[in-house]
This record gives C-alpha cells, structure tokens and sequence, in this order.
C-alpha cells in the first residue's frame, strides 16, 4: 500500500520507531492527489534524472521512481534515509544520500549524469528556516538543472512569485527573477500532512534561465537590489545614496520612467537592471 496514507505511514512510523522531528520540520504528506499535482508541476517523464531533497518517509520518492526515473535522494534524517532503500529498483534507480543538502557535492554527483540536451530536475520539501539558502544556491545551477519544483511555507511561496507593487514583492523576488521564471503552482492545505502544521504550503515552480549579467556584475546589482529593499519605506533616493549620489539616482529614475520619488517594491526586475547600469556609468564619469 502506497506510503502517504494515513494508515500505512502511521504502520512505517510505528514498525520502525520513528516519528515526526520538529527540530528537522518534519511533516510528511499523506495525500496522494498532491503527490500526483507535484509531479505534474515537475513535467517529470521517464529516464529524467531527478534530484529529491527531504523525501522522508518516501512517497514522493516511489512515486517518482514509478515514473521510470534515475533518483538521488538526500534525506538529512539518518533513521529515515536507512528506509529509503526499500525502495529500490531491479535495475538500481535509486540513490540514497544521508547528507545535508548545502554542503552535499552535488557537482560531483550530477555533472557525469547530464548532458545539455538532458539537464536534471529539482523537487523538494524544503524547511522554512533553510528555503533562502537553499534556493538562492539551487537557482544559479543552471548548468545542472532545468527546473526547481519546491514545496515552501504559503507566505514564502508569495513572496518567490510576487508582482511589483504588492507587499510581498522584495529582494528574494528579484534574486529569483533574476536566475529563474517563478510560478505559483498551487497551495497545499496544511490537513494535507502529518502531524498538521500551523500553515498552509505552497508548491513553487522555478524554470532556471541565462541570467541577463555575469557573476562577477550580478554581485554588485544584488548589493544594490538588498540595499533597496533593506529599507523598502525609503524613497530609492535615500536608501542608495551610501552607493550613488542622490541627483543620480533621481535622474536614473526618471530615464526608466519612474517617479523621482519610487520606491524600490516598485520597480520590476528590468528597470531595477536598467537602474544599474545608469547608476554604474555615473561612477565612472
């Protein structure tokens, strides 16, 4: 019987005295329409090579190998990695990592397994505490991956995918414009997990992309693009002006079209590009 119902998974947790740790966030699905809605997101098809971070009790991870996948699995929790190889392949499918995602080599483990017709898929269930790190570092592997499908705390998930001029709108959200295309794919009842967290999740579709700067560049326009949002209540005019002159910023503003006075929740990740490279020029003036 498949894993995610509630019967079967209460049985694997009880057979293998394990249950749920907090300290690790540990919720784990027990709804199969979600778990089929994920891997639909995912566009996964058969001989995929697919990179699962935080599979638990498995699932998703017998799911995925169902669809005829190559799976490398990094489950942090040792007791519940030891599970996972119940369920591997005749034809050896499955490979199981008891490693911390941030520093598991996952160059090593992937750059002999693609090839640049055929890149590799991220799906995860990523703990609140640790999304930011994970995702700003995942994002840049455009070289590995073609998509990210993560599942996220709801307010998190908003926050990825948020529009200019909205409250969720920030930092994060350009960062991610930036390296990926974001989509909101659909929000995950928290009655869909045991135990019930205290939120909803949302599932996140992220499509890797060519960044439109070089590494080198993209760190100076992330320190202004932080700068910006560290004080998002502050005209742009202000809270650049330890970085550029304020008269500036104020005609840059208006050569993209924006008011003198903007904000910096107003700005798309474009004229916050544009914004750049006219501030960058003044410095060399």
């Amino acid at each position: 019987m498949p894993i995610y119902k509630p019967s079967e998974l209460r049985q694997f947790l009880d057979s293998n005295n394990l249950s749920p740790k907090k300290g690790l966030s540990q919720n784990f699905l027990i709804d199969g329409n979600i778990i089929k809605k994920i891997i639909d997101t995912a566009q996964v098809e058969t001989g995929d090579i697919v990179l699962e971070i935080g599979p638990g009790p498995g699932s998703l991870t017998e799911a995925l190998l169902e669809k005829g996948v190559k799976l490398l699995a990094v489950e942090k929790d040792v007791s519940l990695a030891n599970t996972l190889e119940r369920f591997q392949t005749e034809d050896r499918r499955l490979s199981v990592y008891c490693e911390d995602i941030l520093t598991f080599p996952i160059h090593e483990k992937f750059s002999s397994l693609i090839n640049t017709e055929k890149k590799g898929k991220v799906i995860a269930n990523l703990p609140y505490h640790l999304t930011t790190p994970i995702v700003t570092q995942l994002s840049r592997e455009r070289a590995l991956f073609s998509s990210l499908t993560i599942m996220v705390q709801d307010e998190m998930g908003r926050r990825m995918t948020a529009q200019p001029n909205t409250n969720d709108y920030g930092s994060l959200t350009v960062f991610l414009r930036f390296y990926t295309n974001p989509r909101y794919a659909f929000t995950v009842s928290q009655h869909c997990f045991y135990p019930v967290p205290k939120v909803n999740s949302a599932i996140v579709y992220l499509e890797l992309k060519e960044p439109p700067l070089d590494e080198d560049t993209a760190v100076l326009f992330f320190k202004m693009t932080r700068q910006a949002f560290e004080h998002r209540r502050k005209m742009l005019r202000a809270s650049l002006k330890e970085m550029y002159p304020s008269h500036a910023i104020e005609e840059a503003l208006e050569k993209i079209g924006q008011n003198r006075l903007a904000r910096p929740e107003v700005l798309s990740l474009e004229e916050f590009l544009e914004l750049f490279h006219l501030l960058q020029a003044t410095l060399t003036l």
